[in-house]
């Protein structure tokens, strides 16, 4: 059965690798304080996300995509395949999944299938290319779902911000909290929980121990299983620490394959410039 599979701009997904798998992004919106509105990655680079976002005192609001636009992608996907799976960013961080929903319902057409990730960045990503995999492989669409389910269901991911900069823009800390947390060089380490929100997990003094706790987290949740898995390492303008990160997981895990891509508008905009995100 051919399979068409499509994902968002949150999977951050290299360009090669959206070639190579011929998998196609829906673009999210992001909207700063003066009122620009791009289409993530269509329209905004993350170098010049990156510039935007320090020049503003508030965050940028990032915005599902409309139904239309959905419907066009589906309905596209349909012609080229005959079936459709959509990968959606997580439904703890977007109204994305729900707005994809919805125009599944106005198409009408149970050749469909909507798939909540309950990930972001890469482990986003990762998903729709295990899909690709699969589907070439010859497996149904409903095959495809039981496993991209059971992939969720072992995912892994961790990430450390390097400033609280944006988290205070956010409002989730105040700035006096923000203040303290910088002047005690404090870098929180994250991680997704069950239901696709992420999680302060621990607090680490300083940048390269936050990094080398990392390291420390991937060997405790993933170990040797690394091999056969793809690990997917995004960063928001920090590329010399992603591939630091990358050559000491292939040295020490040997995993199948290892992604590093700059991290998207969308969720960078939560993570702030120096946040390193791994999935596996």
């Amino acid at each position: 059965m051919a399979i068409k599979v499509i994902t968002d701009t949150s999977c951050d997904l290299p360009e090669q690798e959206l070639d190579k798998y011929g998998i196609e992004m829906i673009p999210l919106k992001v909207t700063f304080a003066n009122g620009e509105t791009f289409l993530d990655r269509f329209e905004l680079t993350p170098d010049v996300f990156v510039q935007k976002m320090a020049a503003s005192k508030t965050l940028p609001k990032t915005s599902a995509p409309d139904p239309d636009t959905f419907l066009r992608y589906f309905k596209k996907g349909l012609e080229e395949k005959g079936t459709v799976l959509f990968v959606s960013l997580s439904s703890g961080l977007s109204s994305t999944l729900q707005t994809a929903l919805l125009a599944c319902r106005m198409l009408g057409s149970n050749r469909v299938k909507v798939f909540d990730s309950l990930g972001a960045s890469l482990g986003v990503g990762i998903m729709a290319v295990r899909a690709v995999q699969m589907a070439t492989r010859g497996a149904s669409i409903n095959m495809i779902l039981e496993q991209l389910a059971r992939l969720r269901s072992t995912r892994q991911v961790l990430f450390v911000l390097d400033t609280l900069e944006n988290v205070v823009k956010g409002g989730r800390l105040t700035k006096f909290e923000g203040f303290a947390g910088n002047l005690l060089n404090i870098k929180p380490i994250l991680t997704g929980n069950s239901r696709g929100i992420p999680e302060i997990t621990e607090k680490v003094r300083g940048r390269r121990k936050a990094l080398k706790r990392l390291l420390e987290m991937v060997e405790e949740r993933g170990g040797t299983a690394l091999k056969k898995k793809i690990v997917g390492i995004s960063h928001v303008n920090c590329i010399q620490d992603a591939l630091l990160l990358r050559d000491e997981i292939v040295r020490r895990f040997k995993p199948e394959q290892v992604m590093v891509a700059d991290m998207s508008a969308t969720i960078g905009t939560y993570a702030g410039e120096g946040a390193v995100m791994i999935n596996f």
